[in-house]
């Protein structure tokens, strides 16, 4: 019977028997590989297992089963065929086709080879490449996708866009980790008061009040810098918040400089400014600054005049 199904394939189809044997072990190949590979993955999800974790098992089982299957795959064809074809010939060619006609998808692998080696950035970080910024969703062979941040949107936060970037990308295009290594990101907020005002008052208010909420991250800072050094040339002396002295055109410019965690930058932000509008408004001598025109006079205003 299985004979005579053979000799109607191909009568019907022009497929010889050996071929045949060929595409019915290359099915079960791909059949059982992928089989193991969705049990082991329903593994992971039955126990719980860390999201983290899952993706990682979803991603790897992805590729051992392809790469498996390919190379099991090429046996079968050239184990019946071998001595038909000139193999070093073929692949001469083939490779060299491919390189002319594959360019980009070839660079794409090699970054995603470059990527899963170096480890510039993984899925839950969040980069800047070129001028696309955001967390890190996903990786794969020929693409790494972001879930976009700023653009239209103030202090970093997302914009809800979804953009995949070639992996040949970081290759070309300078590449900016907002959590790789350090963790932390400087954030600066300038306050500016009239040049009228006690500045000094309210540059002690805006140092107490920049303590009251930069100096949580102070100590786990410390930590991290600790390990980025052993890797980077990262050195900070001092890392508690501090308050910075100008004088601008409008008035005197107090910045609060402190530490933050990247995705709680516009959250502290407002912590800060709701505090300081409070502090400044129970004092009249402290006046916030903006642009205004001045009639200066002299003789009411002006310096006594030496005799």
């Amino acid at each position: 019977m299985v004979s005579t199904f053979t000799q109607w394939i191909e009568t019907s189809l022009g497929i010889k028997p050996e071929y045949q044997t060929n595409l019915v072990e290359t099915f079960l190949t791909f059949f059982i590989i992928f089989t193991v590979r969705w049990f082991l993955i329903r593994l992971t999800h039955k126990y719980q297992i860390n999201f983290r974790i899952q993706y990682r098992i979803n991603k790897m089982s992805n590729y051992v089963a392809t790469f498996l299957a390919l190379v099991i795959m090429s046996q079968i064809w050239i184990k019946n065929h071998g001595d038909d074809w000139d193999i070093s010939t073929y692949f001469g060619l083939l490779s060299a086709g491919l390189a002319v006609a594959m360019k980009d998808p070839l660079v794409n692998m090699a970054g995603w080879l470059f990527i899963m080696w170096k480890r510039p950035f993984e899925v839950g970080d969040r980069i800047q490449i070129g001028d696309q910024k955001g967390d890190v969703i996903d990786q794969r062979i020929f693409m790494f996708t972001v879930l976009e941040i700023g653009n239209w949107v103030d202090a970093d936060q997302s914009t809800g866009r979804v953009i995949h970037i070639p992996n040949g990308k970081i290759f070309l295009e300078t590449l900016a980790s907002y959590t790789k290594g350090f963790e932390y990101i400087w954030n600066e907020i300038p306050v500016q008061v009239t040049f009228e005002s006690d500045w000094q008052k309210a540059k002690e208010i805006l140092v107490e009040i920049s303590h009251k909420h930069g100096e949580t991250f102070t100590k786990s800072a410390e930590a991290k810098v600790k390990n980025a050094s052993k890797r980077f040339m990262i050195f900070y002396k001092n890392l508690t918040p501090i308050v910075y002295t100008t004088v601008k055109d409008s008035g005197i410019t107090l910045t609060i400089r402190y530490l933050t965690d990247p995705r709680k930058r516009r959250g502290s932000e407002q912590q800060i400014w709701e505090e300081v509008l409070i502090r400044f408004a129970e004092h009249q001598d402290i006046d916030l600054a903006y642009p205004t025109i001045r009639h200066y006079n002299n003789r009411t205003e002006g310096k006594q005049a030496i005799l």
